[in-house]
């Protein structure tokens, strides 16, 4: 028999075969086909002395990343490097540095007391068909698997495992670089993946306390607070409390609110997530991104009387038609709808305690336009008033920009800020040098001619205030005209009727002359 006819022959059983295969899987039911599959890797396992453990980024319908996955992917950075073939490489710290890790699909090997265990970075993909604009799909899930012999089990599920745990949060504390992150919005989202839901640059703030244009003994008071608070987590445990605190910061633009939020992070080394209200659309996405922030983090909501309405005039009733509301209704589809219930939900409420050791920042410059339900005491902990720049805050200020711990002219630029409404900002841009070379008296001087310019505007405006318009006086002169010509019979008056006369015509004369009317045109 030829070559020609064995390969003939060999091809014609394959064929034959692959066709009974198709057919059996088609025509089998799914039960019979099923222990056929677990029997034959149950024959397979015999030949096979391996065990293997995978650790998956998301298990379940969990919102939050596996905190074992991510302490896996820190543990195995520190080895890929050396040992894998394929990596990533990842930009940190402004350039500086490359962090280099796994790429998908590849394999290393770690030795632990002699033993060696084989890591792979794995993805699975579902097999539906499915449309997506986007890079990676909700489908798509990542794995670390570990391999390594049976006789090992006891070694490494008792002592390896708890040693990669360790080893990755302590190079995690170690290589950490805090971030201030922003949401972004739905149509980014990959799945539940973090790092689509919220973007993320190295936070280089340099303001701290020290900087902090404000009363000592206000500063004091509030770092006790934060220290205080980063220490207390057995106390919050105790009084049964989620490990979480608010700060209400309120004041006039310009008063360094922004400048205390980065004061506190750099204070108590957390990241800032810088929640962006008017991208989420919805209380069930706002819920996802809070489950999405790390602990040890300040979630911060600037300007929130601008965010939503979520203002002390509750929704009314509407006097409108059905049609009417429907018809807005239909116009603000595309608007957020975060509800007020909603986001206090996440700030005390059940969702609150996902998560330990945070900061929930509001930020405002109309605190009075709030929903007391928002900031009262319990969401809001602690109101901070960030107001006009006093002395003591002109001198930390002097200080920074300066270097001046006295000067003579502190007592004319102390007398000045007493009587004058002046933001740290402003100040500081006074102080900040405008020419090379520059000397410290041209500074203070340009100051005290701002303060000085700035209280005679306030004086102008104050005078401008306290007159009334044109319109309004002549309102009043008419009104007097009105009841003047109302007695027209003096001499039919009796004695009481006449007194409340002469005492009507001298009110109206004092109303007379504090105003001032150019023309009477009644």
């Amino acid at each position: 028999m030829g070559m020609g006819e064995i390969w003939g022959g060999m091809g014609s059983t394959i064929a034959t075969a692959m066709f009974l295969y198709a057919m059996f899987q088609q025509y089998c039911p799914a039960m019979p086909y099923q222990f056929q599959m677990i029997y034959s890797r149950w024959f397979a396992n015999l030949f096979n002395p391996c065990i293997s453990i995978s650790f998956y980024e998301y298990t379940g319908e969990r919102y939050q990343r596996n905190q074992v996955y991510v302490d896996i992917e820190t543990y195995l950075t520190s080895n890929s490097s050396q040992l894998a073939r394929r990596l990533k490489a990842d930009v940190v710290d402004d350039s500086k540095d490359l962090v280099l890790s796994m790429d998908d699909y590849e394999e290393i090997t770690d030795i632990y007391q002699g033993v060696e265990l084989c890591w792979a970075s794995c993805q699975t993909v579902s097999t539906n068909q499915t449309i997506s604009l986007y890079a990676t799909d909700a489908s798509e899930r990542r794995y670390y698997m570990v391999s390594f012999h049976n006789r090992h089990r006891k070694l490494v599920t008792e002592e390896y495992l708890k040693h990669v745990r360790e080893q990755g949060k302590k190079m995690k504390i170690e290589n950490r670089q805090r971030k201030l992150y922003t949401n972004n919005t739905a149509e980014n989202w990959s799945g539940h993946q973090s790092k689509i839901m919220w973007s993320h640059v190295a936070f280089e703030h340099p303001s701290t306390f020290q900087t902090l244009a404000m009363d000592p003994v206000k500063k004091k008071e509030i770092v006790d607070d934060l220290m205080t608070f980063s220490k207390g987590k057995g106390y919050y445990a105790k009084v049964g409390k989620a490990w979480k605190r608010g700060y209400l910061l309120y004041g006039p633009p310009g008063t360094g609110k922004s400048s205390m939020v980065a004061a506190m992070a750099n204070l108590l080394d957390y990241d800032v997530y810088d929640l962006e209200l008017t991208s989420v659309k919805n209380n069930n996405e706002l819920k996802k991104l809070f489950t999405e922030v790390s602990n040890k983090s300040i979630i911060v909501i600037e300007d929130i009387d601008c965010s939503l309405d979520f203002t002390g005039q509750r929704k009314e009733e509407k006097e409108e038609d059905g049609n009417e509301i429907a018809k807005n209704e239909e116009n603000s589809g595309d608007d957020s709808k975060v509800t007020l219930s909603g986001l206090l939900n996440f700030i005390d409420g059940l969702w609150s305690c996902c998560g330990e050791e945070r900061l929930i920042v509001f930020t405002t410059n109309h605190v009075k336009k709030l929903d007391p339900a928002l900031i009262r005491r319990g969401r809001m902990d602690k109101h901070i008033e960030l107001s006009y720049c006093c002395f003591e805050g002109f001198k930390v200020l002097a200080k920074n920009y300066l270097d001046l711990d006295s000067h003579p002219l502190f007592e004319t630029i102390q007398s000045l800020l007493q009587k004058t409404l002046m933001t740290p900002a402003d100040v500081a841009e006074n102080l900040t040098p405008k020419i090379v070379p520059w000397d410290v008296e041209t500074c203070l001087n340009n100051l005290i001619e701002t303060l000085k310019k700035v209280k005679e505007e306030e004086r102008m405006k104050a005078e401008k205030e306290s007159k009334p318009t044109t319109k309004e006086a002549n309102t009043v002169l008419r009104k007097i005209k009105k009841k003047l010509m109302s007695i027209r019979h003096l001499e039919c008056l009796d004695p009481i009727n006449l007194r409340n006369y002469m005492q009507s015509r001298l009110h109206m004369s004092e109303i007379i002359l504090q105003v001032s009317v150019p023309n009477d045109r009644d």
